[in-house]
This record gives structure tokens, sequence and C-alpha cells, in this order.
């Protein structure tokens, strides 16, 4: 009875401790809770979310490392025609990190992969920082609480935060942006923070062109308000930094600005249905239920309520938001941009209209019940997604094969639709690949052309993917490589199996990995 008695006083002890540090200094717990569960991701959730932010920073960037060029995006390369569209200061950047990292020796793609989950993590507490101290100034500390906890522990917020995503790494510069211009409260505004704020803007602009709108938006107000000097002093500071980063890196390359960008242009409204299209509402339903109801519904309803008090956020998340609403491709990561800034004031809007309403005064039982459905639900998402780790089997398969030398060629037979995608960056070589699903007609011809390329094109190791028992596609692949043999099994993950019984259609990939002992008689291990 005492040791229940002594547990219990310390458990009470522990919750008001941290309800006085909760009150006194809030900011403190707040970004203590923001590092904590960003450091965990950064340990915990390995591989990636979304192909993008693989195989456009990371696979592209790594290779250049190597001196390959996975995707064929420069200049001299063999698949190259010219400009593809894609934005180079970003995967440069990492390019640039890969070639320190191997400077240091540091050349463990695990290990590579862990600092720049790290240094990623450690970015976006800019966003929790910068977004509470944003609340404060706008509407005092009640609110700046409940969006700084919000933004460090949204569900979705430290796994995105270690993620290559283009839409993710651009929000803490358009936060950084919008600190230069709240930090004035006096009018009129001086001009070299503003020149700051366009700076900011400039940079996210580099990473993530869409973020247009947020200056654009800010700099239509400047316009009709006749804020001449300030309107100035955006666009200065903004096309500067682009013209800077985004001309002089195509000039570099390609011996003309801006090369990239209009070809980026041009591939985004001739390919705009060619990916997936959904109707103009899609986002009002994503966001309705990516940030949890009924919290989420709170946070659109006080988020429409501020667009008077707070044009200067609220007009270029509406464009923004229209933009991608408009658009025929549709893709949930291209809204990440506004989330915080959904937050920041439909929270704000939110606590005005609670607090000025009878029926909430009257039904407070009911609000606060919405509260903590939303808090179970998140804080179940937010462990489940902060320790995943995503597309495991695909880079564990890799990462496994790292130990031989001279893996020339590669071929994934997968027992389904497609073959899924191998990321060579944790492999740490850039063989040639084969793939083809064993239904096709092309399999046998596949095999059969492999091994008559020469023997410097037989595959190395075969790979066979998918679900079920894989003997007859073993049998099928010995007919053409006599010499193979079973060298392991790698297994997917918790989140890829869970996300597969959700929905069939995500891959669920057991890899099996066979070695052709031609070439390697013996396992490594």
């Amino acid at each position: 009875m005492i040791g229940y008695d002594s547990l219990k006083s310390r458990q009470l002890f522990l919750i008001n401790l941290l309800r006085k540090y909760w009150n006194e200094y809030p900011l403190v717990v707040i970004m203590m809770a923001a590092v904590l569960f960003r450091l965990l991701a950064a340990i915990f959730s390995m591989g990636w979310g979304m192909l993008d932010d693989h195989y456009l920073v990371i696979e592209s960037s790594g290779s250049w490392t190597d001196g390959f060029d996975y995707n064929a995006w420069l200049p001299g390369s063999k698949d190259n025609h010219g400009p593809t569209g894609h934005n180079l200061f970003y995967p440069g950047i990492h390019f640039l990190l890969f070639q320190f990292l191997n400077l240091i020796h540091i050349t463990d793609p695990q290990w590579k992969m862990f600092i720049v989950r790290l240094l990623h993590g450690a970015l976006s507490l800019i966003t929790v920082y910068f977004g509470y101290r944003l609340a404060e100034r706008i509407d005092g500390k009640k609110s700046a609480k409940i969006v700084g906890i919000l933004l460090a522990l949204f569900w979705f917020m430290p796994w995105l935060s270690v993620r290559n995503l283009v839409e993710m790494v651009s929000v803490p510069f358009l936060i950084l942006g919008y600190w230069f211009i709240f930090k004035q409260s006096h009018q009129p505004r001086k001009i070299l923070p503003i020149l700051m704020a366009g700076i900011w803007f400039g940079i996210a602009f580099n990473i993530r062109p869409q973020t247009v709108f947020f200056p654009l938006g800010i700099g239509l107000i400047m316009l009709f308000q006749r804020s001449w000097r300030e309107l100035f002093a955006l666009s200065a500071g903004s096309l500067a930094i682009v013209i800077l980063v985004q001309g002089g890196i195509d000039l570099m390359i390609w011996g003309r600005p801006f090369a990239e960008m209009q070809e980026y242009v041009n591939v985004c409204f001739s390919e705009r249905t060619g990916y997936i299209n959904l109707p103009w509402y899609n986002y009002i339903l994503t966001l309705s239920g990516m940030l949890i109801p009924p919290v989420s519904l709170y946070i659109l309803f006080g988020f429409a309520t501020r667009w008077k008090r707070e044009l200067i956020i609220f007009l270029p998340v509406l464009l923004f938001l229209l933009f991608h609403s408009y658009f025929p491709n549709k893709q949930e990561r291209f809204i990440i941009p506004a989330f915080p800034f959904l937050i920041l004031l439909g929270i704000i809007g939110w606590n005005h209209v609670t607090g000025s309403s009878r029926f909430w005064q009257r039904n407070h039982g009911l609000l606060k019940g919405g509260w903590i459905f939303f808090w179970v639900i998140n804080t179940i998402a937010l462990l489940i997604f902060t320790f995943s780790y995503s597309k495991r089997a695909q880079v564990e398969s890799m990462h496994y094969l790292s130990r031989y030398p001279d893996i020339q060629y590669l071929v994934v037979l997968d027992k389904g639709d497609s073959p899924d995608l191998f990321p060579k960056f944790y492999l740490g070589q850039w063989p040639g690949f084969y793939s083809e699903t064993t239904g096709s007609h092309q399999t046998d011809s596949l095999l059969f052309a492999s091994t008559r390329k020469g023997i410097g094109k037989t595959p190395r190791f075969v790979l066979f993917t998918g679900e079920g028992t894989m003997q007859e596609m073993v049998i099928k692949a010995r007919n053409y490589l006599p010499y193979l043999v079973y060298e392991t099994t790698i297994y997917p993950g918790l989140i890829d199996r869970a996300l597969h019984k959700l929905n069939p259609h995500n891959k669920n990939m057991v890899v099996y990995i066979y070695r052709n002992a031609y070439f390697y008689p013996e396992k490594i291990e």
C-alpha cells in the first residue's frame, strides 16, 4: 500500500511539474517535444514516404557523387536531351553534403541518410519556433500554445520533417518570411526586414516553385494598399535570390538562365492531366481527414473567419489552395506548405469563435470531448509514423547487396502488376536493372536477352518480389541462369504491411534474393 501511495505521489508531482512548466514556459516545453519526436523520427523513420522524396533528390545527388547520373538530368549524360524541368538547387545541396561526408569517410548510405534526416528535422524546428512566435504576436499566448504544440506533434509533422519532400522543406523559409513581416508592429514598416522577407520567400520558391503564391498574395495586398516601398523591397528580395540561384545554376549548367524553370512550367501544363486527376473539392476532403475531425473542422472554420483580420496570411494561403484545387493533377503532398498557416489562423480564429459563442460556452464538455478524441487518434498515428520504416524491403535489399563488389546487372521479377523501383543509392553502385512482371510474355525474352548480351551484362542477382510461392518463378529463371542459388529474404516493415491491408494496391513487397553463383561462388556474410 505504501508503494502504491509513493508511486501515485510521484506521478502527481510529475504532472504538476509539467503543468507548471507548460503554464510558465510553454515554448520550452513545445520545443523539447518537437526536438524529441524529430530525433526519434530521424533514428527510426528510415526509408522514404513517396517516390519523389527519394528518387528526385537522394538517388540523383547520390549518383552525381559517384560520378554517375541516375536520372540523366545533366548535359553530357547518355540519355539527356536537354533540361528536364527538375530543380537542381535542392538536389545540388545534397550533392555537396554527400561529397563532404565522403571526404570525412562517412560512406555507409544508412549513416548518410540518418544525417540527412537529422538535418531536415533540425530545419523543421524553425517552423515550430516561429509558428509559435507568430501566433503569440498576432493573438497572444493562449493561441500560441495550441499552435505550437500542434506544429510540434501533429501526427504527420515529425515524419514529414525528416523526409526529402520539397513541399515540406520550403515551409521553414515561408515561416521566416512571415516572421520578418510581422516582427514590426508599427507603420510604415522598415524596408530592410521586408527585403529579408522577400529573400526567405525567394529561397522557398527555389525549393518549391508553387510557393510563389505566398509572396504574390502579400504583394497584391501591398499593391492595393499602395505600399510602394514595401512592395519594391519584397519584390527585390525575392527576385534577387531567384535570379541568383535559379538563374545562376541554369546559366552555369545549360548556358542560359531559367532553362529548367521554363521546362518545368511546360511539363506541368502539358502533362497536367497525365497523373492523378481528382475533383476540385478533393483538397477540402484531404484537409478534413488529415487534420483529424472534429479539430480539422474547427481549424478550417476558424481559418475562414480570419480573412479580414489577417488578410496578409489568409489571401496567400487561399490563392495557393485555389490554384491546386483548380489544377487537375492532385497529390496530398502538394498542399503541405499550407498546413502550418491553416493551423496558425485556424486555431486563432477558432479560439475567438468559442470565446464569443454562447453555444460553445454552454457546451464546454462537447468541445473538450472533441479535443480529447483528436489527441487520442493523433497520438496513436504519431507513434506509428514516427517509428515507421517505410519501404523497408527495397532499402534493406539494396543495402544487403552492397557487400558484394562489382554488381553490373540485376534482374527484378515481380509476381504482380508491376515491378517496383529499388534504390541504388543504398547499394552504393549503379548497375543496370532489368525488371518485368512474371505474368508478362516478355519475361522469357528478358532473361534470354540478359544472358546473350555478353558476360558483362549477365545478371549477378535476381530479386523475386510479390506474395505467394516463388518456386515457379525460380525454376523459369534457372532455365537461363543455371547457377542461381537462394541468398536471403527481406521482409517489408510494419507500416508497409498495414497500408497493404488497408488498400491492396499498396505494395507489400517481400523480396527473395537469389545469387548467381557463377560470379559469386560464396555467400558474403
